[in-house]
């Protein structure tokens, strides 16, 4: 009886093993594509604008558009062992030494925010009329998203764009340039997965994936996870650029901008607070700061920070 309970468990066990979410031990193979973000920054579009760029014939759905291009938190690494290959996976991992090549999604941080917040309110983290300021500073800026182990946005970008940016298989898009000129993007985009970036197809993907079709799908064909999530928080919302000026209090824009305000001029994104004493002390040091400069500066000539605004900041990176 015990030798047959013995086996029993340890099978239970195998399978509990064999099918839990592949998250970090995903397996990785060389020919990989790895779409990879920090939560909540623009990246489930970006997925559809993928897949229908792949497939513009078919119209996807968003859970055939999740299973084209899969997350490694909800599916096992079994599961994606047997996916034909080239595979694109979409991942929220911190950096990681072993993905191929990557398409990095990043974000103004004060939207990363303010999406994280209702994302957090549709999973009832949080109650109705939870205040800005107290998500910010007790949870955005300090554990970021601890469910993924993804750390805070500003380790997250700092990490990958540090050890990625002046690589050929790694491509930087900033989703303020995928809104305002998301053929563009998408060019660049085909040119990493060696897709032929026919304007026409491109047309016909961006037709596809924009965010009214997209709120429609996500209310006639959700995503089975999310089902268990508040229906009357919608999972697709806006994705409008400078939101936050309409939502964040001063305070909470202030505490973002105070920990990360190296790596938000660095990309571009213009700080809102007057600081009487200086610029604080960021959450990431200055010499992190330096090499992440010297590495947007070499990577791909993709430069939109402001050199000479920061050369003083930064003199070893100019």
């Amino acid at each position: 009886m015990r030798h047959w309970l013995t086996e029993y468990l340890a099978d239970v066990k195998n399978s509990v093993l064999l099918n839990r979410p592949a998250g970090r031990a995903v397996t990785v193979y060389p020919d990989d594509v790895f779409l990879v973000s920090y939560p909540r920054v623009g990246s489930n579009w970006t997925r559809f604008l993928i897949c229908n760029l792949l497939q513009p014939e078919e119209g996807l759905s968003l859970p055939a558009a999740e299973a084209r291009i899969p997350g490694i938190y909800i599916n096992s690494d079994r599961a994606l062992r047997r996916l034909p290959r080239p595979r694109i996976l979409k991942s929220h991992e911190p950096y990681d030494a072993r993905y191929p090549r990557v398409i990095y999604i990043v974000r103004d941080p004060r939207d990363v925010a303010v999406s994280r917040y209702y994302f957090t309110l549709k999973w009832r983290g949080i109650p109705d009329g939870f205040p800005f300021e107290d998500f910010v500073k007790q949870r955005f800026l300090v554990a970021g998203n601890a469910v993924l182990n993804t750390g805070p946005w500003g380790d997250h970008v700092i990490g990958w764009l540090t050890a990625r940016a002046e690589r050929e298989e790694f491509l930087l898009v900033k989703y303020e340039d995928l809104k305002k000129d998301t053929a563009q993007e998408l060019r660049r985009i085909a040119t990493l997965l060696r897709v032929d970036p026919d304007s026409q197809r491109i047309a016909r993907a961006i037709e596809l994936s924009s965010f009214d079709r997209m709120r429609s799908l996500d209310q006639t064909e959700p995503l089975k996870w999310l089902k268990r999530g508040r229906s009357d928080v919608p999972f697709i919302r806006e994705g409008r650029m400078g939101g936050w000026r309409t939502v964040l209090p001063e305070e909470a824009v202030a505490a973002i901008e105070a920990a990360w305000w190296p790596a938000m001029q660095l990309l571009g994104y213009e700080l809102a607070t007057h600081f009487s004493n200086g610029l604080p002390e960021p959450q990431v040091n200055a010499q992190v700061c330096e090499a992440l400069a010297k590495s947007l500066k070499r990577g791909h000539g993709y430069a939109p920070y402001r050199a000479a605004a920061l050369a003083d900041q930064f003199p070893g990176a100019y």
